[in-house]
């Protein structure tokens, strides 16, 4: 089977992105995925923490067997049956950075690895060096430019249609 899973980060709504991943994919394929296009750290451990729909810990995947088998050993299909509806996935564990997982369902769309099919943002270091989505601005600084209230620009009224363009004659000294 192939499923959905929405990648997100916690508190912002300008980013996210949707994957169909086939429940035979490891969750070792899916972090070289996930490493792979958004960017992360390659030298750092990683962790799935597992959640079920209560939001309480099901199993945590490292690339070392931690209690609940390494990731190249679990695949999707397997956290499915095990009641894993979401993961917090830590591409840096030591600095406790991570990215949300949820799943999303079921899809036909087949895939033989990870693959983007949605993306909004850019990517999450993006965030952390300071850009701010529209969608997470305090209502008091959603002003869009150029919106009726605040119309300063003295460019707009410089354009004066019965003006035309004069041809600019440039004379040569030694004529």
């Amino acid at each position: 089977m192939f499923y959905k899973y929405r990648v997100t980060l916690e508190g912002i709504k300008g980013f996210y992105r949707l994957y169909v991943v086939s429940g035979s994919n490891t969750l070792y394929l899916f972090h070289k995925q996930l490493r792979s296009d958004l960017e992360f750290p390659q030298d750092q451990p990683i962790l799935f923490k597992a959640l079920d729909k209560e939001n309480n810990v099901v199993a945590r995947y490292a690339l070392i067997d931690v209690g609940f088998k390494a990731v190249d050993e679990v695949s999707i299909e397997d956290t499915i049956k095990a009641g894993v509806t979401s993961f917090v996935y830590f591409y840096d564990v030591q600095s406790k950075k991570s990215v949300n997982i949820c799943f999303e369902g079921v899809t036909d769309e087949k895939v033989a690895r990870p693959t983007v099919k949605e993306s909004k943002g850019p990517l999450p270091i993006e965030f952390e060096n300071g850009y701010v989505a529209f969608e997470d601005l305090p209502e008091d600084k959603k002003k869009l430019p150029l919106s009726d209230e605040d119309s300063e620009d003295d460019d707009l009224d410089d354009f004066d249609p019965e003006e035309e363009d004069e041809e600019e004659i440039v004379y040569d000294e030694k004529e």
